[in-house]
């Protein structure tokens, strides 16, 4: 039996990994005060992290008292801006983070994944027009095949998506950024056009839309960052043409009440078109300018390729995704 454990490369290297491990080192440690450091850095607060870890605050405090004590470190100071880590903090989590869930993933994942079956939640992070172009239809489909599942959307961004999956903040994002950092996994799935609408009683313009009509009335900017200037600014520009951007948002759901009452024009992802002409009665056009492809990826880390639920997800979110376009 030893023999044939030794001639298996896996086997023997995780045999070595066995013989390093010093067992007296442990006897000092406690798995759920780690848990704390973890919560206690995402959270910046006793109180918060008190809430999160469904404990008292002196408890939590107490496992502070601890902790600084194990790693002879203040490990968290406070701030006016809550509790910051200290440099050894900041190095303990960076290397404890990635075991810790890895080692959630270990002991707790299910051995099998029934969707029918299942309690699970699942949390998605997605800008708001995504989830209105998207949700319904997945909502539809995880009520229908997995009805023991739930779904918490956050919202988020491109600029927000890769930090906040790699934190493990979320569980996956819907992504339309094309940042991936070698821990991550990011699959595109869909690609969406932009369009431009506006209220026929606000704006008398024909469709398509003519170049000097677009530049001519004003224009409401979705900005995650609350810039006046994006990829169609720029193709304008190369025309010798520039349009006026008179309302900056990162909300995609506030144009249509603007919309309706005021004589301007929004340039939007173009699935968003077909329930705001429906529901406010817009017109749509083409966009007079060429404009950048948006691509929708699904991005998630790799320490959850194998992870069975997500891998459900996943699907379901091709499934859904390429129904819609």
């Amino acid at each position: 039996m030893v023999g044939s454990i030794l001639t298996q490369p896996v086997s023997l290297k995780l045999i070595k990994l066995m013989l390093t491990i010093r067992e007296n080192d442990f006897h000092r440690i406690d798995l759920n005060l780690l848990t704390v450091l973890l919560v206690l850095k995402r959270e910046g607060s006793v109180s918060r992290a008190a809430e999160k870890l469904h404990l008292g605050q002196p408890a939590v405090s107490n496992a502070l008292a601890r902790l600084r004590v194990m790693f002879s470190d203040p490990l968290f100071v406070r701030t006016s801006r809550g509790m910051e880590p200290t440099p050894r903090a900041e190095a303990l989590i960076a290397e404890l983070g990635p075991l810790m869930a890895q080692m959630q993933n270990v002991l707790f994942q299910p051995a099998s994944f029934t969707p029918s079956e299942a309690k699970h939640v699942f949390r998605l992070g997605m800008s708001d027009w995504v989830e209105r172009w998207l949700m319904p239809g997945l909502y539809a489909h995880i009520t229908r095949t997995a009805p023991g599942v739930t779904l918490q959307v956050t919202a988020s961004d491109p600029f927000r998506d890769v930090e906040r999956v790699a934190s493990g903040e979320i569980d996956l994002a819907i992504s339309v950024g094309d940042k991936t950092p070698a821990t991550l996994r990011r699959e595109k799935i869909v690609s969406h056009n932009f369009c431009t609408l506006w209220h026929p009683e606000q704006l008398s313009l024909p469709a398509p839309l003519t170049l000097e009509d677009y530049v001519a009335h004003d224009h409401l900017l979705v900005s995650y960052r609350g810039s006046t200037w994006s990829a169609i600014d720029d193709e304008l520009a190369a025309l010798g043409k520039a349009r006026s951007i008179r309302y900056v948002t990162p909300h995609f759901s506030s144009l249509p009440p603007l919309l309706v009452r005021a004589p301007a024009l929004a340039t939007v992802p173009a699935g968003l078109a077909d329930g705001w002409i429906t529901h406010y009665g817009l017109r749509c056009s083409p966009v007079p300018v060429a404009t950048p492809e948006i691509a929708l990826s699904l991005l998630w880390h790799k320490r959850c390729d194998n992870d069975m639920p997500l891998s459900w997800l996943r699907e379901a979110l091709r499934s859904v995704m390429t129904e819609r376009t």
